[in-house]
């Protein structure tokens, strides 16, 4: 036991210091070209810190444990919104730019009604299905690429001296971005292993353990912003984290290797999945994302209530 606990604490030092950098080359991109931290957020870093489920997701999809592929999406989202968007809201609330919310906000509603669909009528997720995911993946980086060229213009006279520095803050970025996919893999092997030692079934690994450890760069990314006075570029990650979850880490799942809903768990007779992963998942992300759109700020009393619905979760998953 002491060589996982060893390889997990390697892997929290590069998770620290992964976000530090992380954080740093996002913001520099985002004043150097003038764009709101939160589409910045939506868009690079949250490709940057999904790449942990994107590994995690394939793998397990082409070893034959859909199961974890399905659920690590499904987790990873429920993760994100009510509790690493959750803490940052509840330590620090504040204002957010509802246009900028608005395309990854609707893009991710938009694949979670076809996620749902899917899954409430066959519940079998197809190869059409995948490359449909990754279609609107596809859609929505060009959308917000075309956003960014129109809001991407520095100022008069900044033009040159910002093009001196942006190497070094792509160059933070990169080597973040690696140290983060790192330090979560490293946890993610070790902490399964202990997991599946102490007996836990493979769907709730997935849907919990899995899917914590894979959002460790959302919550560095989250935490490093919060203590850096960026909480806009933390919101906009976790909110382009979870639209990734459904159409890049499911969409390349889907397509590599389709699989149907896992089967293991039921409640109250019915499919665990159907009755409360799915409906959990909305309901988290609407909780998160309709006040921030119609106030145009985020309370504490939100972030609060965000939490307790992570921890009725949990619990619930562990008792099944």
């Amino acid at each position: 036991m002491l060589v996982p606990v060893l390889l997990f604490a390697v892997g929290l030092l590069c998770l620290i210091k992964g976000g530090d950098w992380f954080v740093d080359g996002a913001t520099g991109l985002a004043r150097r070209f003038h764009l709101p931290e939160l589409l910045i957020g939506a868009t690079v870093v949250s490709i940057g810190t999904t790449l942990p489920e994107v590994m995690v997701s394939t793998t397990s999809a082409l070893t034959g444990h859909g199961e974890i592929a399905y659920g690590n999406a499904i987790g990873s989202v429920i993760c994100n919104a009510a509790l690493i968007a959750a803490v940052t809201i509840a330590v620090r609330p504040g204002p957010v730019d509802r246009a900028a919310l608005r395309t990854p906000v609707l893009f991710f509603f938009a694949a979670a009604a076809l996620y749902a669909l899917v899954a409430y009528t066959s519940g079998q997720f197809t190869r059409p299905v995948g490359l449909a995911l990754l279609a609107m993946f596809a859609v929505y980086m060009a959308v917000t690429v075309l956003q960014m060229r129109r809001g991407a213009v520095p100022a008069a006279g900044e033009e040159e001296a910002a093009a001196g520095s942006v190497g070094r803050d792509l160059g933070l970025l990169a080597v973040g971005a690696a140290l983060i996919a790192l330090g979560a893999d490293l946890l993610v092997d070790n902490g399964t292993l202990i997991a599946q030692a102490l007996g836990a079934p493979e769907s709730v690994i997935a849907l919990t353990f899995v899917a914590l450890g894979t959002s460790l760069p959302e919550l560095v990314t989250a935490i490093t912003s919060l203590v850096k006075g960026h909480g806009a570029l933390s919101l906009g990650n976790v909110i382009g984290a979870n639209l990734f979850n459904l159409v890049l880490v499911s969409g390349v799942s889907v397509t590599l290797a389709p699989f149907s809903i896992p089967q293991a768990a039921v409640i109250a007779g019915h499919n665990a999945s159907l009755v409360l992963d799915l409906p959990v998942m909305l309901l988290v992300m609407l909780l998160l994302t309709v006040p921030a759109l119609v106030r145009g700020k985020l309370s504490r009393v939100q972030g609060l209530a965000l939490l307790a619905v992570y921890g009725a979760f949990c619990a619930v998953q562990f008792t099944l």
